[in-house]
């Protein structure tokens, strides 16, 4: 994987990553894992995927700010951005938990999630769009069905 140079932050990030567990009643997968601590917020060069006939454009690889409220790469915090769309990535208003978890942000407010909607153990990867979801209607588009799938369609 190619991520420009000085974009990714190198803090200990797996005490707010099993925060997160926790808080969304999910596991990560292990090679999301693997890569977020090696690309944390990072900015991939090859950032282009396909899905449903087009072409999207990864913008930054969400992950986990320790200090998320003392730098601008705090917007770009797991945590952060759950909670700014939390009630869009839900088709379940009574939901303890979460189902979608976003994990890049692309061009133009959508974001590529892991879904567990289907699986609590395997995750698989979707495409939130922002502007067709609404409060308990996320709008969702199949990418992958693992983690790293979706790394190798990245070029």
């Amino acid at each position: 994987m190619n991520i420009e140079a000085n974009s990714i932050i190198n803090d200990n990030i797996s005490q707010r990553i099993r925060k997160v567990e926790e808080y969304s009643k999910i596991k990560f997968p292990d090679s999301y894992i693997d890569f977020i601590k090696k690309y944390n917020v990072g900015v991939p060069i090859d950032n282009e995927f396909l899905c449903n006939k087009h072409f999207y454009s990864i913008d930054r690889f969400l992950g986990f700010v320790n200090e998320y409220k003392k730098t601008p790469l705090g917007n770009y915090d797991i945590a952060v951005v759950l909670s700014q769309i939390d009630t869009r990535l839900t088709d379940n208003p009574d939901l303890i938990g979460d189902e979608l978890i976003p994990i890049a942000s692309l061009f133009a407010g959508d974001y590529i999630c892991l879904d567990y909607r289907k699986s609590k153990e395997k995750p698989s990867i979707c495409l939130w769009d922002h502007e067709e979801s609404e409060d308990f209607a996320p709008v969702t588009y199949q990418v992958a069905d693992t983690f790293s799938e979706f790394i190798e369609m990245l070029g």
